[in-house]
């Protein structure tokens, strides 16, 4: 089958069962994954094991996007009007997922991986580490859209979707981090203040740096541009993007990091920051998701699956009680009302997007050759779960909040 037939299939199917997942009231990217697990090569002969293994490029066009937009949503004044509450809640419920999901797979991992003759602190607290910082991310997608559906207004929904919008920076910032440190374990280099911190935090530094640059490049470009047109944005947009995270990988620095911090500097600076982040959400966004996600779940490998379902639970659960314990914290910190404290983490349970993003980057890592399908699997199918469960459990905290009427 050739390359062509072979995305015209992956579009069809995903856009299909979007459209189903859609029409019982489930996020439309619990449908893609969902397709990209019936498509997949361990499943079905239709799509060849060989075009999985090289969907690199398309994946980090997409990640590209994706970490652009959620940049887009850091707008200075917007944080500045939510005040401390919306910091303190979105730093706890983002660092103790962290850490509680973290702590859970160093205790437990070594029971259930099936992974024999391995160093822990080789194999385990690096695995530990990247998984952790993958449980901070939320999907606020799911969420807006029991909003937006039953109309709900209030503190609780306010508070969710802009924690959500937050932890997602936090959360890339965690796996920039622990990328670093897991590395620094794997290849056993000898571990010393360089290499333990000041590599790290150099990495990030330059990330920050380089998203500013490109940041800044498009914003000059985008000035020049006296007769734009729509199209000629999303070339603008594809081209520069492409290049900061190009280069980004070139010179060492973490590619997520770089292009998320391109959309800050342009949602913060460039006049025309409506009329971009609204060209991306009409034209792209959704094009990206569907191949994304399916493509995603064509990853999926179910020996590893099936192997790892307790891991699958472990994450859900351990990731559950660090967001319910940190965001209990943060609004008993900054005095949050009741129905924050209570019901804000209720919609901060759904998990897509990003998270699928960043266990696909380990993939290409390859220091991570040995767990990276593990760790796929893992996100793969908590999302799965998240999806799923996500929507309701959002709905059931907002009508207790008293934001949805009966």
């Amino acid at each position: 089958m050739n390359a062509l037939l072979i995305i015209g299939v992956v579009v069809s199917v995903g856009f299909l069962f979007g459209e189903l997942a859609a029409r019982l009231k489930l996020p439309k990217v619990t449908g893609y994954v969902l397709a990209g697990i019936a498509l997949n090569p361990g499943l079905v002969s239709v799509i060849p094991q060989d075009f999985v293994s090289h969907t690199d490029f398309v994946t980090n066009i997409a990640l590209s996007f994706i970490t652009f937009s959620v940049g887009g949503t850091l707008l200075y004044p917007r944080i500045k009007d939510l005040g401390k509450s919306i910091s303190y809640i979105t730093f706890f419920e983002a660092e103790f997922a962290f850490l509680a999901v973290a702590i859970g797979f160093m205790i437990i991992s070594p029971f259930f991986t099936g992974i024999e003759s391995v160093s822990w602190v080789v194999t385990f607290l690096p695995m530990s580490l990247l998984i952790g910082s993958i449980a901070s991310p939320t999907d606020p997608t799911a969420t807006l859209a029991v909003i937006h559906e039953y109309k709900a207004k209030g503190d609780v929904s306010t508070m969710i979707m802009g924690v959500a919008a937050f932890d997602d920076a936090l959360g890339i910032m965690n796996y920039s981090l622990a990328v670093a440190v897991a590395r620094v374990l794997i290849l056993q280099k000898s571990i010393n203040m360089y290499t333990s911190v000041f590599n790290p935090l150099m990495v990030i530094a330059g990330s920050i740096l380089l998203g500013i640059f490109f940041g800044f490049m498009f914003n000059r470009v985008t000035s020049l541009m006296k007769k734009e047109t729509e199209g000629a944005f999303i070339v603008v947009i594809l081209a520069l993007l492409s290049l900061c995270f190009g280069v980004a990988r070139l010179i060492g620095v973490d590619e997520l990091l770089s292009t998320m911090v391109m959309g800050i500097f342009v949602v913060n600076f460039n006049p025309r920051r409506d009329l971009i982040f609204r060209i991306l959400e009409r034209y792209t966004e959704e094009l990206i998701f569907v191949l994304f996600f399916t493509i995603s779940g064509m990853h999926l490998k179910f020996s590893v699956l099936l192997s790892s379902f307790m891991l699958v639970l472990i994450f859900v659960v351990f990731r559950l009680l660090g967001k319910f314990s940190g965001t209990l914290l943060g609004a008993k910190l900054s005095r949050s009302s009741a129905s924050v404290k209570r019901y804000t983490v209720g919609g901060l349970l759904p998990q897509g997007g990003i998270v699928v993003g960043l266990a696909l980057m380990m993939k290409q890592i390859r220091a991570f050759d040995a767990i990276s399908d593990v760790i796929i699997s893992v996100i793969i199918g908590a999302t799965v779960i998240h999806e799923l469960i996500g929507p309701v459990v959002s709905k059931y905290a907002l009508r207790k909040a008293g934001e949805i009427s009966s």
